[in-house]
């Protein structure tokens, strides 16, 4: 017994030492900007000036209830801007002071710019849907939230090919993003033998809301189709394509029937709590730029309580292993591809009032997992994040 008590107490001393040590004080940073959209002519609803930023906070929230008992403590210093050369000034400034976690809205340009300018950080992306970050442009120190267009387009391709909507007629709005999604459509149309069986670009400036009546079916009236395919992320014209199409048909792609990272209408697995805990800090409705940040701080902070560490390299080798515990409240285990850092998720396919379906559909199988049936799979993509030839 002699023997034993002083062992004992070398035990429990190094016990607490370690639980001493265990401290953690982990700072994300948020950065922010919107570019200036433009005269939306449809603009009855705004978007959220602060979409995105708030599933950041939320998500500092949860993580701090969780990280408690691991004596983990978690702060959001944000940063907004007016133009990617103020973000990327904040950003530096940010980078100056210690900080090496970010989570980033922004355009894919100024997303690069900040990967360029903090190669010892950790970028997730929460703003940018852009395939080429994903497809060529791979910044060895960025992964992605936010579902790419070409994983949107998929997830309605599949659901179109699924209900044997098989001819579309597609329009494209003016701006260099219409057009981005315009390709994700295109491809998802080949890729699962939709034929598009014409083309009809968006080339007018009047407000639709006056005319779209009179103007849109003649506007639409083609070889016949099953569903229009819409290209409008802006909102220029798309809202009132629904009920004016030439053929009584659907609508899909940036309104009527919607692929989308996130809405109000997902409530199975456990959402409907997350979207209560939300609208109660946030005095709306989460959108997918929220969910892209919320999740993203998630990821952060499960690779913190695995790591024990918040060094940035360490979860990004955590995230790429595939071994990283992560609930996205989508009744599927979440995880990041290792070859381009995207976020494998179902996305669900919505109207504005009710959830329609989820992608990937019944069917469509994959040798890995069915949720990379959704975007550039690997063997297309030339990213190799995790050092492959």
């Amino acid at each position: 017994m002699r023997t034993l008590l002083p062992c004992l107490f070398t035990a429990l001393g190094l016990l607490a030492s370690a639980g001493a040590s265990a401290n953690l004080d982990i700072r994300i940073g948020y950065l922010g900007y919107t570019p200036e959209r433009g005269p939306v002519l449809s603009n009855v609803i705004p978007e959220p000036v602060d979409a995105g930023l708030r599933g950041a906070e939320l998500a500092i929230e949860d993580s701090n209830s969780t990280g408690r008992f691991l004596k983990h403590s978690y702060r959001l210093e944000s940063a907004e801007a007016a133009s990617g050369e103020a973000l990327l000034a904040q950003a530096r400034a940010l980078h100056e002071g210690g900080l090496r976690l970010f989570v980033v809205n922004a355009p894919a340009d100024t997303l690069r710019q900040l990967a360029e300018a903090m190669p010892d950080s950790l970028l997730l992306n929460a703003g940018s849907a852009d395939d080429g970050l994903r497809l060529e442009q791979c910044a060895a120190n960025v992964l992605h939230t936010l579902p790419s267009r070409a994983m949107l387009a998929d997830a309605l391709g599949q659901f179109l090919a699924a209900r044997k909507w098989q001819r579309a007629l597609l329009i494209p709005g003016p701006t260099a993003d219409d057009q981005a999604y315009a390709d994700a459509l295109r491809r998802a149309a080949k890729r699962f033998g939709v034929k598009i069986v014409a083309e009809k670009p968006w080339t007018f400036d009047n407000d639709q809301r006056r005319s779209a009546q009179a103007e849109m079916p003649l506007f639409t009236q083609t070889a016949e189709y099953d569903v229009v395919l819409v290209a409008d992320e802006r909102g220029d014209f798309g809202e009132y394509v629904p009920y004016h199409t030439w053929y009584p048909r659907p609508v899909a792609g940036t309104q009527g029937l919607t692929p989308t990272g996130w809405h109000k209408t997902v409530e199975t697995y456990g959402a409907a709590q997350l979207q209560k805990r939300f609208e109660e800090h946030a005095q709306r409705w989460m959108n997918d730029r929220d969910f892209a940040a919320w999740i993203a701080v998630r990821s952060i902070a499960a690779a913190v309580g695995k790591l024990k560490s918040a060094e940035p390299a360490a979860i990004r080798q955590l995230a790429l292993s595939g071994e990283l515990p992560l609930d996205g409240f989508k009744g599927r285990k979440l995880s990041y591809r290792d070859w381009n850092g995207q976020l494998r998720q179902p996305i669900p396919l919505v109207h504005p009032r009710a959830l329609v379906t989820t992608s990937p559909q019944d069917g469509f199988l994959h040798p890995l997992t069915d949720l990379d049936s959704l975007g550039y799979d690997r063997p297309e993509s030339r990213c190799r994040l995790n050092g492959e030839s």
